[in-house]
């Protein structure tokens, strides 16, 4: 079993510095388990001291039902992907993922035999005698990725292996690392500040600001249900908008106003705005629950809001718009067919359905 626990976990640095405080996770056995966050959050902290290259300040790390807080990191048994690769420059392809291999003393036999299958699933098995300068950056990727593979440890711990590589490379290898932890089974834990990458490899995610865990939940989850603003606005791309206004009762139902807006809220979240009794709040809603009104068939009229085009984003089935309302700046994901200009004044018709109301202010918690 590879289940790895952290309790109450800090890292605090001389001169006071925190950062990582009480971070407690329990990351399941063969679970793919995303740490996501801006830089700077200690997302890459947290792994290093699962990895044993950080010293804890306080609480316990456990890996596989063993208590690991003391253990030097070679007698972890987790292997380490790196941003940079790490690879000897002077060595072969071969000599890179047999090196750790070496060191353990483990017989030559068996060492060809892991290292030669394991290229065999990352399909490197023509690069085993290149030097790495003769490598590309995605073949680069995946002899560091055969290197921890031939280890067969516990856990697999990826310290953004990705920021190196090209657009159109990065979103290959996303796909071949989730290829490989279905065919693995194994537990990997994989840091990120790309919201994309989290969104489309992990089983859940960890959302983390400044030390601090804002939320763990599956990627669909989190999309849906962000337990608070930052975490509403760090998941999602193109970002959640978010409006700041006031809730009024009317004769005709719950509205959310600011000085160019007058949206109806909807009957599904009247009671638990009543209840919160926030006056002031931070109204939320995706890009793709916003549409031009030529476009939705009867449009409620409580749900529009006037707009002005400032720049339209063909992106070939869809188009983003960047809009503006008074002071409020926005973006639509419409279809690819609305043949909005910029400059133009449109009418916006807002899935009240689907906004979601944050507490003022930056870290507002999510109040439906």
């Amino acid at each position: 079993m590879s289940e790895v626990l952290l309790e109450n976990v800090h890292k605090i640095y001389p001169g006071d510095v925190t950062a990582v405080r009480d971070f407690t996770l329990e990351i399941k056995d063969k679970e793919f388990m995303v740490f996501v966050g801006p830089s700077g959050c200690g997302k890459s902290t947290t792994l290093r001291m699962i990895a044993g290259l950080e010293e804890i300040t306080k609480g316990t790390i456990n890996i596989g039902g063993r208590i690991v807080n003391d253990v030097p990191p070679k007698d972890r048994d987790i292997a380490m992907v790196f941003q940079n690769y790490a690879l000897y420059p002077h060595m072969s392809v071969y000599k890179n993922m047999a090196f750790g291999l070496k060191l353990r003393k483990m017989p030559k036999k068996q060492i060809d035999e892991l290292v030669r299958d394991a290229a065999a699933i990352l399909g490197i098995e023509e690069l085993l005698e290149r030097k790495p300068k003769a490598l590309s950056g995605g073949q680069r990727q995946r002899v560091a990725v055969g290197r921890a593979i031939v280890r067969q440890p516990k856990a697999f711990l990826f310290d953004e292996p990705l920021s190196n590589l090209d657009a159109k490379m990065r979103v290959q290898m996303r796909m071949e690392i989730s290829k490989l932890h279905n065919q693995l089974q194994s537990t990997m834990i994989y840091v990120t500040h790309d919201q994309v990458e989290a969104m489309t490899m992990g089983d859940r995610i960890v959302v983390m600001k400044d030390g601090v865990m804002q939320q763990v939940d599956t990627p669909l989850e989190i999309y849906k249900n962000p337990a608070n603003r930052f975490v509403a606005g760090f998941i999602g791309s193109p970002p959640m908008n978010f409006f700041e206004g006031t809730l009024s009762q009317t004769a005709d139902g719950l509205y959310f106003k600011n000085e160019a807006m007058n949206v109806k809220v909807h009957e599904s979240h009247v009671r638990p705005l009543t209840e919160s009794n926030q006056q002031k709040v931070s109204f939320g809603i995706r890009p793709e629950h916003v549409q031009d009104s030529v476009l939705v068939s009867d449009p409620d009229p409580a749900s529009l809001v006037k707009s002005k085009v400032e720049v339209v984003e063909p992106m070939g089935a869809e188009i983003m718009l960047y809009l503006s309302a008074g002071d409020n700046s926005y973006i639509a994901r419409v279809d690819g067919q609305d043949p909005v200009k910029a400059g133009q004044e449109v009418s916006m018709s807002f899935d009240m359905a689907h906004g979601s109301y944050f507490e003022p202010g930056d870290d507002g918690k999510r109040i439906v």
